[in-house]
Parts: structure tokens; C-alpha cells; sequence
């Protein structure tokens, strides 16, 4: 006799409760629900009446007591926990559903309109209460594109329906947060530059809206609408701002950029009265604001929050005639929350606290040192704090879902950063809501990505699942997606080992943690042997990663016959390539046993063939980086000869990872602006340089060609050819200083690098001798006061910024992209020339190199501190 499976098992009793419904003409459920009930609660109700409908009962509410399903009151959140529920039956099998709050009955609907559901009958027997352990849950999308439009600056994009198609689908709406609710997410963060001039209209700045009135009209409906449609699911939408940012409009009409470093009256009054503006019109809606990228200074941001932000919520308010504060969220990123806080508390009372976990990145379930201090001091203040999972630059383009590694994350969020909420990035961020896998039409994210998103909302709610209920809980929704059970087991494998390989790799490899770096694209091997040369950013190992070993550490160990201590190179090299090949293996024996969806599951697969290929990559030329390390230190020529072996097999490694996402990905890393530092710079101009492997191929065929040269020389006897350089000499520009009180002078030892000191060049580069510099008076740069220096030049050049290498407040310090977005618009990000200069006593000096046209211009420098220019030079 042929075997029946369980899934006919279940068709055929859903046919028969049909057919039984239908035969017996069965009664409707009738379902009591309070006429003035809140939106959530009726939303709630629909769904329990759509599930009855699913397995075959009508449904009808009424008013009767006698009702077979009770939507109790809202209860006092103390009883219940706040959004808690509760579903009871009574002996007659009566149900009543109570909730803590309106969510909380929103949430008792949804729970039983899921067993319904689930398990194709209502149940008379219930005794079932829960409720979140995490305030606030939910994810964000970005109002960004991938680039950054012309003529503009990083996060300026008007709302448009060119832009942004997604924003005025109400059927998309309808999905997104329909998929929000059902995962019981409570949030949903709306990320923008400046969104003001998009969705508000001062009549004192008329001109400042940066949209047409056709356009405008749009916005403030599907604004209007979206938190409507929010609201009736529970969610609390958030608008995210970043500071000084004004409309362009504006901008031009007062001789102002649209981004500003430093406070201007006009700028504070214009955003003062947006902010005001949109909570008058938007009163449901909250605010999220980030204090610091454009704005570098803590007094600066300080004032602006205490005198411009905050109290533009006020008048809102006033306006709207509210009594109680909105909500509003002082984001932590490029500022120091614990000084703005107490600053920002004495003005307003409900303000809630973000913190990233990770950085940019998903690298360590254990956050530690200075950032595991901010979160927790954060969480002090009694207000709630939200952990941020943000950006996940090392995870790009692949798809993730090790719900360990998440599982781990959220408890890590709550126990290690005493977190109260969690805000999740997707996965593609800068190209929402499309996912980048070369699919036509576009896949969307959180189809793609699905259990990214539900293993977030899951934990949230309860990050304590006993271990064995959640595999089942997983093994049962792929199952779902892919037709067999033992299917699922090993696709649940392969989620969870491959998930750990991007995380391994960057934090005990990587540059940075942030934007800066796309780690599916590899690292050259002078940024694995010289990575103070790429301005590595200390706490993606000192604060995202496990107390262990960077190279440097791990190779002088070595060679000194030292014990190492904590995770190694060597230890995480080979926990990425067992758990690669771990996931390797499970997705193979899946495959026989997938039945449903084989488009989604190829297309898993290949991730899965490419993270291991990309673990590859990285374990043969960290070997190799290791060999020249040794070498360095030994001179022994044998290790050379090993690594070049080491550094070709990575190639091949490499090319593997072209050819399988040459036909499936459209790009590695969706922002694709000069932000990219790391391997190579990201963009020059508007056009995209280092977004797909395939453009990569070359770089490491040459840097492979290029070694294998050295080691050649090397062993011929040219002991100083490995990673030599021919400098180009720099060939002197004309400049014209234009401000009096600043000079230009030739640079050369002996002269004064400062026309207020007496300090003079005592050491200097041959690239930089006889150049013509720059002096202004150090004390006024030091305390703040520096005056931009207006210069014109004839030609386009490098001006030649030399930072001096201290972090005392005096100094000016090189910008960072993890903190400072539009720092490298001249670039200037990465040392150009290392200890190109020592002035007296002085610390030494790095040069960096920032580009200007041919013209007349201000040099602006982001920050504040003293710092000299030693040269300007043609740009070749």
C-alpha cells in the first residue's frame, strides 16, 4: 500500500472539517468585540476571522456575552507586561482574550488566529499567557539610494516616486506591514538625511520645500496613510534625521551648504520650525535624530539638540495641543551620548537611547570594552535603550540565516548591553527594498531574506527559547519553504555554520567594522601585513570581537616562542573553513530532498559555495601574509617562496567566487560611493569602481604578478624589492594665499611650520622639499577658532594636510568614515605619506592628501584642532 504523508493527512482533514461545516450548516463563531474598540484590536479581530475562514467557519461579532470568543479590556501592563496577553477558556470553552494594553490584545488576536491556523481547528481548552521581553522591536528602511545623486551630498534624497516608487504602493504597504505584525514587530524607523522639506511646508521658508506641490500633496497623504496603517498593527513609526543637514533649496536661497559642521542662526530657526511643522502635522509619528556626522563637535551638537530639536518638539506640541511628550530617540553614533543625555534631559523628558551593536558590521555575540561601557551606561539613564544591529557591511550580498548567531546576539544585547529595544537594518540596505541577486523582476528583501528578519522579531520577544523547541520551530518553517522535513535539518545546517564564517573573518582580519570596508571582496595582502597604512579602526577587535590576537601580535608570538592567548588568526582560519565546509556539506545532502521552491533554494545554495570560496580566499593569503611577516623579522627567503604559493592559490580561490556570482549577484556591496575604502576605493566620481568581483579579478592578478616579481629580486639578491614603491616625485603647484592671516612659505628644514610659533621643520620627506606650504597661527587652531583658509590655484592639486600624531585636543584628527560620512569628500581618509615630517619636539607627522580644482577655494577642515599644510602639489 503506498505510504500517505502527514501534509495529505492534513489536506484531507481540512477537506473533511469543510465538508462537515458545510453538511451540518455549523453556526458562525460569534466573536464579542466592543464597538469603540481601538484600531489594533479590530485589526486584531479581522485577523481571528480570517483564520476561522481559512478551515471552513464563518464568523460574525456581536455584543452578546454569550459570544464563543471574548475580546476582554485592556488591562493595566503590570498585570500582563506590557503587550502581554492572555487567552482563557472557560469550562463551557467559552475564550477570552485580555491583553496589557491595546497591543496586547492585538498580539492574544494574532496568537489565536495562528493556532487556528496552524493547527485547523479552535481549541476549547486554552490557559495561555505571554508577553515581549524587549520594549521596542523592529526594523528600519532607508529613504537612500546606493549612490549619491548629482550634485549632492551623502543621505540627500527628496521623497519622490522616481526615487522611491515603493513609498506611494499602498499594496506594498499593506504587505510590509502586514509581514511587520505578524512577527510582532512593534517599530518601524524611517532613516533620511533631511526628510523635513519632503513632508512639511513652512510658511516662513516657502521656498525650502525641496519637492513640487504635486509631489508634496502625495507625501503628506502616504505619510498620513503609513502611520495610519502603522498604527492599526501596533507599530510606532519613526522618522530618523541627521544634523546640520538643510533642504537644498534652502541652501542656495542663503549662501549655505546643505551641511554644516558648526551652528548658523537661519539653519537653527528653518530646522527649529521643520521639526515643530512635522510634529504638528505627523503627531503619532516620532523622531529619531542623529547628532553627530556632519556636525563633529560635542558643543556644537550639545546646543543643537538642547536649542534647536528639542525645542522645536516643544512648539510642535503646543501647536498640536498635546500634553504628553512624544517619544523622541538621541542616536549614539558620532557623538558621546553619555555627555549629550544629561545636557538633553533638563530640556525634555521622554527621550529614548540607540546604540549600535556591532558597529556597521555582525562580527561578535560578546561586545566588550568601550562600547559594551556606552551601551550600559546608556541603559542607566532610565529611559529605554535600544541596541541597533546596523548596516551588516561584512554579510553583504549573501544571505543569512543563523538564528544561533542571533539568538546569541539578542541575549548579548539585553545581558552584556542591558538593552531594552531592538532596530534591525536589513540586509541591502542602500538598495531597499530590492535584494541584489541578479533576479528579473528584483527579489524583495524581506521575501529573500525572511528569516532574517523573523529570527530578530523571534528573540525579541523571547530570547530564552529552550534550544531544542526553537530547532523544531525552524526545522518545521523550512520545512514550509523547501517541502521535507529532512530538508530542513541540513538547510538549517548550512544557515548556521555558514553563518559564522563573516563574522570570524572580520573581526579578526578586517580594517573596520563599518562602510568603509566590503568583506566578500577580499583585502589586498598589504592591507593584511600593513594595516595602520589603512587607518584601521581599533574597536571592531577591542570592543566587537573576543579578547584574541591581530597578525602583528600573532607573528611576534610566534617567532619569540610566546604562548598565544585568545582567539588567533590561526584558530579563526581554521573555525572558518570547518564551518564553510560544514555548510558546504549540508546543503549538498538537502538538495535531494527539496520539493518546493528549487529557484530559492539554487540560489541558497550558491551562497552557501560562495561564503566557503570567499573563506578560501582569505585563509590562503592571511597564510601568506603570515610567511612575509616571518620573512620580515628572518630574512629566511624559503617562506617567501611559500607565501607566493599561498598568495596564488588565494587567486584561484577568488576566481572560483567570479565565476559563481558573475551570473547571480549584481554587486558585493550595495553603498557604492567613495565611502569604500577597503580593498580598493569605492567609487571616482559618479562611476562605480570596486562593487562586483569581477572588477576585483584584475586588482589581485596584478598584486599576484607584482609579488611574485618581488620574490624573484628577492631571491637574486635585491633584498629591499618586497613591497617596493617608486615614489613619484611631486611637482610644485602655484598657489595664492588670499587670507591675511595666513601666508605661504617654501617647505623646507629650518623653516617655521606656524607664524604664531617658533617651531620649526627638523626632519622632512624628499616629496615634500621645496613645496609650497601653508602657516596660520597654531593657537587659534587649536582652540577652535580657525579661520578657513581661502587659497586659489591655477591647476588641480593635492593640498598636503599634515596631522600631528597625538590625540590631545589640540590636534586636529584625521577624519573617520566610521563616524564621519562626508570626511573623505576630498579625499583624505588614509595616510598618503607616513612620518613624512618632524617639527621640534613635536610628535611626528602623517600627510594626507586632500584634491581641490583649478580655482579659488576655502580650506575647511572637519573637526577641531591645529594641524599644518605641508605642500601643494600638482595632482598628476
Amino acid at each position: 500500500m503506498k505510504s500517505i504523508n502527514k501534509h495529505s493527512v492534513s489536506l484531507l482533514g481540512f477537506l473533511l472539517l469543510l465538508f462537515c461545516n458545510s453538511a451540518l450548516g455549523a453556526e458562525p463563531i460569534t466573536i464579542k468585540v466592543a464597538t469603540d474598540a481601538a484600531p489594533r484590536v479590530q485589526f486584531g479581530v479581522e485577523r481571528i476571522v480570517s483564520a476561522l475562514e481559512k478551515i471552513g467557519l464563518a464568523a460574525t461579532t456581536t455584543n452578546d456575552a454569550v459570544a464563543q470568543i471574548l475580546i476582554g479590556d485592556s488591562q493595566d501592563a503590570a498585570e500582563l507586561g506590557n503587550e502581554g496577553f492572555h487567552l482563557q477558556s472557560n469550562n463551557q470553552g467559552q475564550i477570552t482574550i485580555h491583553g496589557g494594553g491595546d497591543s496586547g490584545v492585538l498580539y492574544g488576536c494574532l496568537e489565536l488566529a495562528r493556532r487556528i491556523e496552524a493547527e485547523k481547528l479552535l481549541h476549547k481548552n486554552l490557559d495561555f499567557q505571554d508577553a515581549p521581553v524587549f520594549k521596542l522591536r523592529g526594523p528600519c528602511f532607508g529613504m537612500q539610494k546606493t549612490s549619491i545623486l548629482p550634485g549632492r551630498k551623502v543621505y540627500e534624497y527628496p521623497y519622490t516616486p522616481e526615487l522611491f516608487p515603493f513609498f506611494y504602493d499602498k499594496a506594498y504597504w499593506q504587505q510590509y506591514l502586514d509581514f511587520l505584525v505578524e512577527n510582532r514587530m512593534n517599530t518601524l524607523y524611517i532613516w533620511n538625511g533631511h526628510p523635513f522639506a519632503s513632508l512639511v511646508q513652512l510658511p516662513d521658508y516657502p521656498y525650502a520645500l525641496e519637492v513640487s506641490p504635486e509631489v508634496f500633496e502625495k507625501n503628506v497623504e502616504m505619510f498620513r496613510y503609513i502611520a495610519k496603517e502603522c498604527d492599526k498593527r501596533g507599530i510606532w513609526l519613526v522618522q530618523m534625521f541627521y544634523n546640520i543637514i538643510v533642504s537644498q533649496p534652502f541652501a542656495e536661497h542663503h549662501g549655505l551648504p546643505t551641511q554644516m559642521d558648526h551652528i548658523d542662526p537661519i539653519a537653527a530657526d528653518y530646522t527649529r520650525k521643520s521639526i515643530a511643522e512635522f510634529v504638528r502635522q505627523y503627531p503619532n509619528v516620532g523622531l529619531m535624530v542623529c547628532l553627530g556626522e556632519a556636525c563633529v563637535t560635542l558643543d556644537n551638537q550639545v546646543k543643537w539638540c538642547t536649542e534647536v530639536i528639542l525645542p522645536g518638539v516643544k512648539d510642535g506640541m503646543q501647536a498640536a495641543g498635546l500634553v504628553e511628550e512624544p517619544p523622541v530617540v538621541i542616536r549614539a553614533h558620532a557623538t558621546d551620548a553619555t555627555v549629550v543625555m544629561p545636557k538633553a534631559l533638563e530640556v525634555y523628558g521622554n527621550l529614548y537611547t540607540e546604540a549600535k551593536f556591532n558597529g556597521e558590521s555582525l562580527t561578535t555575540w560578546e561586545p566588550r570594552g568601550l562600547w559594551q561601557e556606552i551601551h550600559q551606561k546608556l541603559s542607566q539613564l532610565g529611559s529605554t535603550h535600544v541596541s541597533n544591529i546596523h548596516i551588516l557591511a561584512n554579510l553583504e550580498p549573501f544571505r543569512y540565516g543563523a538564528q544561533r548567531f542571533i539568538k546569541k546576539s539578542v541575549q548579548a544585547s539585553r545581558d552584556r548591553l542591558w538593552a531594552q529595544g531592538l532596530h534591525v537594518y536589513p540586509l541591502a540596505y542602500w538598495n531597499w527594498p530590492d535584494a541584489p541577486d541578479k533576479v528579473t523582476p528584483p527579489l524583495q528583501q524581506i521575501e529573500r531574506d525572511w528569516i532574517w528578519f523573523e529570527a530578530w522579531a523571534r528573540y525579541a520577544w523571547n530570547p530564552d527559547i529552550e534550544d531544542d523547541a526553537d530547532q523544531e520551530y525552524w526545522i518545521d518553517r523550512l520545512a514550509e519553504k523547501y517541502g521535507t522535513r529532512e530538508a530542513a535539518e541540513q538547510i538549517l545546517t548550512a544557515y548556521n555554520e555558514s553563518g559564522e564564517c563573516a563574522p570570524l573573518l572580520l573581526r579578526r582580519f578586517g580594517i573596520t567594522e563599518g562602510n568603509r570596508q566590503t568583506l566578500a571582496l577580499g583585502m589586498t595582502l598589504d592591507q593584511l601585513i600593513n594595516p595602520e597604512k589603512y587607518r584601521p579602526y581599533p574597536e571592531l577587535w577591542l570592543s566587537q570581537a573576543p579578547h584574541g590576537e591581530r597578525l602583528d601580535e600573532y607573528v611576534q608570538k610566534e617567532l619569540a616562542g610566546e604562548p598565544h592567548t585568545g582567539e588567533t588568526p590561526v584558530s579563526v582560519l581554521s573555525d572558518a573553513l570547518a564551518c564553510s565546509e560544514n555548510a558546504v556539506n549540508a546543503i549538498e545532502q538537502a538538495a535531494p530532498g527539496v520539493s518546493t521552491n528549487q529557484a530559492e533554494f539554487n540560489r541558497l545554495k550558491n551562497d552557501v559555495s560562495c561564503i566557503r570560496a570567499m573563506v578560501q580566499n582569505y585563509a590562503a593569503k592571511v597564510n601568506a601574509a603570515i610567511l612575509v611577516m616571518k620573512f620580515q623579522q628572518t630574512h629566511d627567503t624559503s617562506l617567501l617562496n611559500e607565501a607566493e604559493q599561498q598568495l596564488a592559490e588565494s587567486l584561484e580561490h577568488f576566481r572560483k567566487l567570479t565565476l559563481l556570482t558573475n551570473g547571480s549577484y549584481e554587486f558585493a556591496n550595495s553603498m557604492q560611493t567613495d565611502t569604500r575604502r577597503i580593498p580598493v576605493t569605492g567609487a571616482i566620481g559618479t562611476e562605480p569602481v570596486s562593487f562586483h568581483w569581477s572588477q576585483m579579478l584584475p586588482v589581485y592578478e596584478q598584486e599576484l604578478a607584482d609579488f611574485q616579481a618581488s620574490v624573484a629580486a628577492v631571491n637574486g639578491g635585491d633584498t629591499t624589492a618586497l613591497f617596493r614603491r617608486e615614489k613619484k616625485p611631486l611637482r610644485k603647484a602655484a598657489v595664492k594665499v588670499l587670507t591675511p592671516q595666513a601666508e605661504a612659505y617654501t617647505v623646507q628644514t629650518g623653516t617655521r611650520a606656524y607664524n604664531d610659533q617658533q617651531w620649526r621643520i627638523q626632519a622632512l620627506v624628499p616629496e615634500l622639499d621645496q613645496l609650497t606650504g601653508i602657516r596660520f597661527p597654531h593657537t587659534t587652531a587649536a582652540q577652535g577658532a580657525y579661520d578657513p583658509v581661502e587659497f586659489e590655484v591655477e591647476e588641480p592639486v593635492l593640498v598636503l594636510i599634515g596631522y600631528i600624531r597625538d590625540e590631545d585636543k589640540q590636534w586636529l584628527q584625521p577624519p573617520r568614515l566610521e563616524m564621519d560620512a562626508l570626511g573623505g569628500e576630498r579625499g583624505g581618509t588614509e595616510v598618503y605619506i607616513q612620518d613624512a615630517a618632524i617639527v621640534d619636539t613635536l610628535p611626528p607627522i602623517d600627510v594626507y592628501a586632500l584634491r581641490f580644482d583649478k580655482g579659488k577655494h576655502k580650506l575647511t577642515m572637519r573637526g577641531q584642532g591645529s594641524f599644518t599644510v605641508l605642500g601643494i602639489a600638482v595632482e598628476e
